[in-house]
């Protein structure tokens, strides 16, 4: 499987999402497959199928072959990194004192199996915590700056 740079961010919308997740699961497909799995509980029309996975070749995220006289579709990256890419974009965005914070929050609003618990706290015995998280704001974003200006 192809790969973005690991720096370009992969931005996707909600709907691309879901289709998304059916070539991933599927590997190859075409859009008549992905209509039948999503058009039920969607209310998608085909047209509406063909619109997003035509945005996703744009995106370069999926890759089209022909096969007869319909298209094939895969994933040119995988759901590992576009999760990945869609939680790097989440914490670019907020302070990055508040990131420890919005995991807990995060980890407490999911439903996680023992398996889940093992994994998350296996990756913070592996951790190392630091002194102190740099705040990565720009001045008048938060109160960090505000508080280190003595406004």
């Amino acid at each position: 499987m192809n790969t973005l740079v690991e720096s370009e961010p992969i931005k996707i919308s909600d709907s691309e999402w879901e289709v998304m997740r059916v070539v991933w699961t599927k590997g190859k497909t075409d859009a008549k497959t992905i209509n039948n799995l999503l058009s039920h509980s969607k209310g998608w029309k085909l047209a509406t199928i063909k619109t997003l996975l035509g945005r996703l070749v744009k995106k370069d995220v999926l890759q089209t072959e022909q096969s007869g006289k319909k298209f094939v579709y895969s994933a040119k990256v995988t759901e590992e990194q576009t999760v990945r890419s869609a939680t790097e974009n989440i914490f670019s965005h907020i302070c990055a004192k508040k990131v420890g914070s919005t995991i807990a929050d995060m980890i407490s609003e999911a439903e996680l199996s023992q398996e889940d618990i093992d994994n998350i706290e296996d990756a913070l015995l592996k951790k190392s915590p630091v002194t102190d998280v740099a705040c990565n704001c720009i001045p008048g974003q938060c109160i960090c700056k505000e508080d280190e200006m003595g406004e």
